[in-house]
């Protein structure tokens, strides 16, 4: 199962892919090519208690423990900006353990500098997403 190591390995590298971009415009346009790649949740299963509270658009965000413990998140937005930051998110988290999860220190995004390039509304979305997230690990703890 990976842990903080591959936590802070998939930060850097997400550090690393953002420092190649010039300017906000080229890094937006990677966020949104980054959404592209994440698999459609189907519609039967974008219920609205997987909505996640306090985004303007719509982001529906489930997890579940796979059976070597480790926790499998799916995740799909109705905007194209939202769903390549959930896409982010996903990438940074998915296949770790419910309490690397948790207790997850994202210092990736401070030093891509998103919070200060992001409107206050998705700013809160992200905020948003990344409690959800810890919330699932700290619950998906407590059943493992």
């Amino acid at each position: 199962m990976m842990n903080e190591e591959t936590l802070n390995y998939r930060q850097k590298e997400i550090e690393e892919e953002f420092a190649f971009f010039e300017d906000w415009m080229e890094k937006y346009e990677y966020i949104i090519s980054m959404g592209k790649t994440l698999k459609t949740m189907p519609e039967n299963q974008k219920h609205d208690d997987l909505l996640i509270k306090g985004c303007q658009s719509r982001v529906w965000l489930d997890a579940h423990l796979n059976p070597d413990g480790s926790v499998h998140f799916e995740a799909d937005s109705d905007a194209i900006i939202t769903r390549g930051l959930v896409a982010l998110m996903v990438r940074v988290l998915d296949g770790l353990s419910p309490r690397t999860i948790a207790a997850a220190d994202l210092w990736f995004l401070q030093r891509i500098g998103l919070q200060d390039h992001l409107s206050p509304t998705r700013a809160n979305g992200l905020l948003a997403m990344m409690k959800q997230m810890k919330t699932y690990g700290l619950v998906l703890s407590a059943k493992s």
